[in-house]
């Protein structure tokens, strides 16, 4: 579960974490997913974005996840842990992924699509700041496949977001 091209299991798992941001979408939150995959590739958790619902600007897919995830499991064995998510972890999600002591990051939507996505839509004020230069900050390494192009990554946000653009 390593390199930098990703795996049919990596794919499988993408697809599976834009289904959870379609169902956040569906909720009234914003359409984004993640899932934790165990180092046998088994699906352990799953997290949708609850900053809606939940009234919680910190309640993205991926803090939502690392959250779980810490309450349950170990920090070395989270070090051989996946965590897959349908758009690229932003600055703060980046840090809890890295704090959580997760190894391994897959993501479908990068965070510079997502922001010609958003435009300046204030439910998203996304910042230009990719998930391996927070990771680079670190003293440990977290390995990032990403982005990968997946249609329905980027038709979950069809018509939600102000540019309405696809």
């Amino acid at each position: 579960m390593s390199g930098t091209i990703p795996t049919d299991l990596d794919i499988r798992h993408l697809l599976a974490a834009v289904a959870i941001a379609r169902r956040a979408r569906e909720r009234g939150n914003h359409p984004f997913g993640a899932l934790l995959a165990g180092p046998d590739g088994t699906v352990l958790l799953e997290a949708e974005n609850t900053v809606v619902t939940g009234r919680d600007a910190t309640g993205h897919a991926e803090t939502n996840l690392v959250r779980a995830a810490t309450a349950v499991h170990d920090p070395e064995f989270l070090r051989g842990c996946t965590l897959y998510t349908s758009t690229e972890p932003c600055a703060m999600c980046a840090g809890a992924i890295y704090w959580g002591n997760i190894g391994r990051v897959v993501y479908a939507l990068g965070e510079d699509q997502l922001l010609a996505l958003t435009g300046a839509d204030p439910e998203n004020p996304t910042m230009a700041l990719p998930c391996r230069a927070v990771f680079a900050a670190g003293q440990r390494a977290v390995a990032v496949i990403g982005p990968v192009e997946l249609v329905e990554a980027r038709t979950v946000h069809a018509g939600f977001w102000n540019s309405g653009s696809v």
